[in-house]
């Protein structure tokens, strides 16, 4: 039981007044003011296994004091130089290590390789600022070492679409990718009045766990991916118009849909992902 939670209005102010540390835009900074909101949260990112956990973006430490509460270890990577000495003085756990880098600048197989190399799980959490959390996603959906699961806050907006079904309107190129990589779960919507200050949109929590096997090879999962975003270019388009101008030949586009068992009026966003991964099979086939 944490007796003084620093995800509490009132111990925000504190913090920010006792090291001058107001948030910044620049750094799409909110702190979460809410301690059951964060309890969840790190209850979910540090799961029942004693894995290690790296955060990423731990502000003034809402998440990370109970991350430490719930992981045996937490390495947290902060880009503002303000926050590690409020972190180590605030928080003053054994478990936490403070890194100040930029995570987007991280070698992130090396990280892993390490943690591999003592036999430790890894799990990665944060409350990621908007303007990032694709390309900090992606930077771990890439890495070729084992991560245990990636638990997320981020606008509710992006969450929607990462976890669309076909035929929603949020349904994309980056719907398909990720979940071609990984499970996704929804753990809770957070409303925006929990964070300080309150940011004009509502956020969801999202965990990643990774699939073990995938039907393409790995070499060729690149040219899958250039597949899928290829077919969502215009959304308005079929899926025939789209492949078509993608490989620029009408003639092999409809030979290959009709191989594929698509018909040429459909739309990217009507297709499951069985279906992209039949249409990529077709054409490698073909080639």
């Amino acid at each position: 039981m944490i007796e003084q939670p620093i995800a509490t209005k009132k111990r925000t102010r504190e913090i920010q007044e006792k090291y001058q540390a107001q948030t910044k835009k620049s750094f799409g900074q909110n702190f979460i003011v809410e301690p059951g909101v964060v309890d969840k949260i790190a209850k979910a990112a540090c799961g029942n296994e004693g894995a290690s956990v790296i955060e990423i973006g731990p502000g003034i430490g809402a998440l990370t004091q109970y991350l430490c509460e719930y992981a045996p270890e937490v390495v947290a990577y902060e880009i503002d130089p303000r926050f590690p000495p409020i972190l180590e003085k605030e928080i003053d756990s054994d478990h936490l290590k403070v890194i100040l880098q930029d995570f987007l600048e991280t070698d992130v197989d090396k990280v892993l390789e390490d943690f591999e190399k003592q036999n430790k799980k890894v799990r990665f959490a944060g409350n990621l600022p908007y303007y990032i959390t694709t390309p900090i996603l992606f930077k771990l959906f890439e890495a070729t070492h084992p991560v245990d699961a990636i638990t997320v806050m981020m606008q509710k907006e992006v969450a929607d679409r990462f976890a669309a079904r076909p035929s929603s309107k949020e349904y994309n190129a980056l719907s398909v990718i990720t979940q071609y990589r990984t499970d996704i779960k929804k753990i809770m919507d957070v409303n925006r009045n929990v964070f300080w200050p309150s940011p004009n949109v509502g956020s969801s929590v999202l965990q990643f766990t990774f699939k073990n096997d995938h039907p393409i090879p790995v070499e060729q999962e690149k040219e899958f991916f250039e597949l899928v975003k290829a077919c969502f270019t215009q959304r308005r388009k079929t899926i025939y118009n789209n492949l078509q101008e993608y490989m620029k030949d009408k003639e092999a586009a409809s030979a290959i849909l009709e191989k594929a068992g698509i018909p040429l009026n459909t739309r990217a966003q009507q297709l499951e992902l069985s279906d992209f991964i039949r249409l990529f099979e077709v054409m490698k086939d073909e080639d």
